[in-house]
């Protein structure tokens, strides 16, 4: 048998805990846990739970990396401390796979793209786990086949049911100075597929958005049960810096927003979040000008038409809705055994991670200003620390 592969964990939550366990059911006993370094390894538990030995245990990173040497650095911290990590795992030799957003802001974000300048961005993984979803596959077969024709404008969405809302109204995901801003911490993946879908990144955005639903002048909802007698918004645990004050005032992200995004190809999209939703959706309308597919990873469902053909929409069957984020967390843990021990490419790339979180940072911006932003500095500013030339095949 050959030599496992080590790996190390900076910020062992419930998350990463997820990503590991799916890795090392898919690596067939290839990697190995060594160690771990987090004040309150919250997905510990989980991993032993499942037969997963954890290693070592260590309460800061670079001790960590000195005395274990991993093959491999999981960061699965709060966003904050992404970088700090990356940035310690790289310079220990280690490759590194993160957790999205991989930066909360611009600077942050030019820290990153300079280590991938220097290190190499193939060093560098993101658990942007949608780009392993059966659904979004299928529908970049059908993009890739021409049947669409040009992509002309696209209607997407993210709306959460009141548990999750309420769970980030509590949890440490409340406030910008750990998690990002709301749409950065939770959609910046979808923004990556929306990349995807028009081969192009955003030249120009706008937003609106706020604080509306969560507000103590809603206070109200926190006493509402369900049939079963149970509280829903308190229906999802949180661990580390939380509250019990779901409509807290302290919560400084929005609780949903719109925005508009012409991509640099022409096509132009509207976008609208929303975390208080009675139904979850996940839903993406592609118009071309051969043909419109419409598509919602809650429901895997895929069906798709031809412009001037008088028939009924075509249904693709896609599997995978009843695993975790809509089968994307197993066929993530396979894509990522496939890429650390048989250098296969990893179907999220760094440079594309990079992009749709300025995405979201300039459009959070929009929102903030109430002006349209053009993001030509923003890129300006990314190619400077990282060319593209450099970066040849990021997308």
């Amino acid at each position: 048998m050959p030599t496992p592969l080590t790996i190390a964990v900076a910020g062992l939550g419930s998350r990463i805990s997820c990503v590991i366990g799916n890795l090392v059911k898919a690596s067939a006993g290839r990697v190995r846990i060594v160690g771990w370094a987090d004040p309150e390894p919250l997905g510990k538990a989980n991993l032993e739970k499942a037969g997963i030995a954890t290693g070592q245990g260590f309460a800061t990173v670079e001790p960590m990396l000195a005395a274990l040497k991993p093959d491999v650095l999981m960061v699965g911290s709060p966003n904050h401390l992404h970088v700090d990590f990356i940035e310690a795992g790289l310079g220990a030799g280690c490759r590194i796979f993160t957790e999205k957003p991989v930066a909360i802001d611009r600077a942050q974000t030019v820290r990153v793209a300079k280590l991938a300048a220097r290190h190499g961005a193939d060093r560098i993984l993101v658990g942007l786990v949608l780009r392993s979803a059966p659904l979004f596959r299928a529908v970049m077969a059908q993009l890739a086949s021409g049947r669409l024709g040009q992509l002309t404008s696209l209607e997407t969405n993210e709306h959460l049911g009141y548990e999750h809302g309420g769970f980030l109204m509590r949890d440490w995901r409340r406030y910008r100075r750990y998690a990002g801003s709301y749409l950065l911490e939770k959609c910046c993946h979808d923004f990556d597929l929306y990349q995807g879908f028009t081969g192009t990144r955003a030249v120009k955005v706008a937003s609106f958005g706020g604080r509306d639903i969560f507000t103590p002048a809603n206070a109200a909802i926190e006493q509402r049960r369900d049939a079963d007698g149970k509280a829903p918004y308190h229906a999802w645990p949180t661990r580390w810096n939380t509250t019990e004050k779901v409509c807290d005032s302290d919560a400084d992200t929005v609780d949903h927003q719109v925005a508009v995004v012409e991509y640099a190809g022409g096509a132009r999209m509207a976008f609208h979040s929303n975390t208080h939703c009675a139904f979850g959706q996940r839903r993406w309308l592609l118009a071309g000008t051969k043909a419109t597919l419409e598509a919602d990873l809650a429901t895997s469902k895929v069906r798709i038409q031809d412009i001037h053909v008088q028939k009924q929409p075509e249904e693709l069957p896609v599997p995978g809705l009843e695993h975790g984020h809509y089968g994307a967390d197993d066929a993530m843990g396979v894509d990522l055994a496939a890429s650390l021990l048989d250098g296969k490419p990893f179907p999220a790339n760094l440079r594309s991670a990079l992009e749709a979180g300025i995405t979201c940072m300039a459009i959070d911006e929009a929102q903030r200003s109430g002006q349209v932003v053009d993001l030509a500095p923003w890129w300006a500013e990314l190619d400077a620390a990282w060319p593209r030339a450099v970066a040849a095949g990021a997308r």
